[in-house]
């Protein structure tokens, strides 16, 4: 299970400025993506399939970045990368054709970084939603706060990862 595009949309429809994504995992359990994960495994991955289950939410951001939303997201990965990133670089450039932003931090360079302990969106630096997985990657929920010390955090640490993070045109996995 996972959050669905509706309420995402419903928190995106709020926003005036910002919406910015950090990721810290390198795999993901999600049901929404395992059919295409496993075709992406044996070699049997489209990106015209990809781009089909995917519409719903490629639609979403070029909505938000056409009435003027930025829309970032950063990817803590290690390196080599596993199977699930190798995945999701391969359908990057959908999104960033949608109109997010993406940079890649290999690990090993996000150690002296102050990160939190899950994924997570902020919207125009007020309001952190938590994604919340279990040890296989599957989404369990979403965790929400406006607290300003946590928001405050949450913002130094995308931002310190986006500094020292790869554009996706110049990352290779």
């Amino acid at each position: 299970m996972s959050q669905s595009v509706e309420s995402f949309a419903e928190i995106l429809a709020g926003v005036h400025r910002s919406a910015v994504h950090l990721e810290l995992r390198d795999s993901y359990g999600v049901n929404n993506e395992a059919d295409n994960f496993a075709a992406f495994r044996r070699g049997e991955w489209s990106e015209d399939l990809e781009r089909a289950d995917r519409q719903s939410w490629l639609s979403l951001v070029s909505e938000a970045t056409a009435r003027g939303i930025v829309m970032r997201r950063a990817r803590v990965v290690s390196v080599r990368v596993s199977d699930y990133i190798r995945y999701e670089y391969a359908g990057t450039q959908m999104n960033i054709d949608a109109g997010e932003q993406v940079r890649w931090l290999p690990r090993d360079r996000a150690s002296s970084l102050a990160l939190p302990g899950n994924d997570l969106w902020i919207f125009d630096e007020r309001l952190v939603q938590f994604n919340i997985f279990d040890g296989l990657g599957r989404w369990i929920g979403t965790d929400f706060t406006e607290d300003p010390p946590v928001v405050n955090f949450c913002v130094s640490s995308f931002e310190s990862v986006w500094e020292r993070g790869v554009p996706h045109a110049d990352f290779t996995v």
